[in-house]
């Protein structure tokens, strides 16, 4: 029964995060240019999107607490070290955030993938590691040289 109403609990708490990013956050502090030729090129987009995306998360998290009462009667199990790899992510997104300025986004993205990669350890590890390297490199070619869009690079490493 705790596991319900933890996971109400955190549906709860998504939804209202979401509202807030919707309703505040993003309204106050995201500027956006007047005309934007496309939608998703919009700096507004993303931002809403994952708002709406946490919004549906939560509700369905309450709804499926609120109607699922066989699944969440049975005792409480313990992941062991689910702690310790929630801290090494924590680490691996800081260590992300801190390494944009250095390395550009597209070199900080394919370490922080690889680590993630490395924490969760696939049932695949060489196509995961293969991932980890192409999609940050094809979404720089989509971004920059297709799209328009100026992706961060890094003070020591530049791409073209």
């Amino acid at each position: 029964m705790q596991n319900l109403h933890r996971q109400l609990l955190i549906g709860l708490v998504a939804v209202a995060m979401g509202a807030f990013l919707a309703l505040v956050a993003i309204p106050n502090w995201v500027s956006a240019p007047d005309k934007v030729p496309h939608i998703v090129l919009s700096p507004l987009f993303w931002p809403y999107t994952i708002a709406g995306l946490l919004v549906l998360s939560g509700v369905g998290l309450v709804l499926s607490g609120r109607y699922s009462d066989e699944i969440f009667n049975a005792d409480e199990t313990r992941i062991p070290g689910a702690m310790k790899r929630i801290l090494i992510f924590a680490a691996i997104a800081i260590a992300y955030v801190r390494l944009i300025p250095l390395m550009g986004m597209v070199w900080a993205s394919i370490l922080a993938f690889g680590a993630t990669v490395s924490l969760l350890r696939p049932g695949h590890p060489r196509l995961a590691i293969i991932c980890a390297v192409l999609f940050p490199l094809i979404l720089y070619v989509f971004f920059a040289h297709i799209a328009g869009v100026a992706v961060p690079q890094g003070k020591f490493v530049r791409l073209p």
